[in-house]
């Protein structure tokens, strides 16, 4: 099994190659600051994976998506798995929340995903089939305070890649879509605040999210499966089913919802 996976140094993204790994994968991992690969490269050959090359990249590079795209696939000579996981948050309301960080947000979270897909769709179909895996978010399933451009990012995941699997599933193409909740990963700390800097915190509802090592098995489990969704966290995951029956009552919860 060949498995390229972006935002691969770390959260679930490192510890899905782990999991991949130890199932005896090849494995191309993608992600920023380049040094940090070297850490779960060595950790997933110790785990069993065939072999591992690093494509570090800023996937706010849209121009340089393709290249990428083709050196990922030729790497082990094709892929099974193209695993679109890399991504950034906010915390900012929508009166702070600048059309710079916007862009930027929609570039990473929903063009790069995009733009990859498109690259080795055609590439997949050739070789008979492949399965192409995107994180969302429960956010992508309602609006959330605090989280406006990283919302209207994963809902747009979501109408992308369903239109993409009803295309393409009679031509062997298959897609999940992973929707987690809170998640015991760096993402607060990394998200944009106001002015656009790093919001360097925890946040208290993620410090006692799902932790990563089970989410991963359970989204590597749902890719193996072939899983069309598959959604990955605590009790906020019940605010899905809240929204799919009751969504007048999901949007009175919502505006209560503490997003930190």
């Amino acid at each position: 099994m060949k498995v390229w996976i972006t935002g691969a140094s770390s959260g679930m993204g490192e510890a899905c190659a782990y999991e991949f790994a130890a199932r005896g994968a090849s494995l191309v991992l993608t992600a920023l600051p380049a040094e940090n690969l070297e850490k779960v490269e060595s950790a997933c050959m110790a785990k069993g994976a065939k072999g591992v090359c690093k494509l570090p990249y800023d996937l706010q590079e849209a121009d340089g998506i393709e290249e990428l795209s083709r050196k990922a696939w030729e790497a082990f000579g094709g892929l099974d798995v193209v695993y679109c996981n890399a991504g950034i948050s906010q915390r900012t309301t929508v009166d702070d929340t600048t059309m710079p960080m916007v862009r930027k947000i929609m570039e990473i979270d929903y063009f790069a995903p995009v733009a990859m897909a498109k690259a080795v769709l055609p590439r997949m179909r050739e070789a008979g089939g492949g399965h192409i895996a995107v994180t969302t978010s429960i956010a992508g399933l309602f609006g959330f305070p605090l989280r406006c451009a990283y919302s209207s990012a994963k809902h747009a995941l979501y109408g992308f890649f369903e239109t993409l699997q009803a295309e393409n599933y009679d031509k062997g193409i298959r897609v999940t879509i992973v929707c987690p909740g809170r998640v015991q990963t760096n993402i607060s700390l990394n998200s944009l605040d106001k002015g656009g800097v790093r919001h360097g915190k925890m946040d208290p509802g993620q410090a006692k999210g799902l932790a990563v090592d089970k989410a991963a098995r359970r989204i590597v489990k749902a890719i193996l499966k072939g899983k069309r969704e598959v959604l990955i966290g605590k009790g906020e995951l019940l605010m899905a089913y809240i929204k799919r029956f009751f969504p007048g009552l999901c949007a009175r919860l919502g505006r209560k919802v503490k997003p930190m």
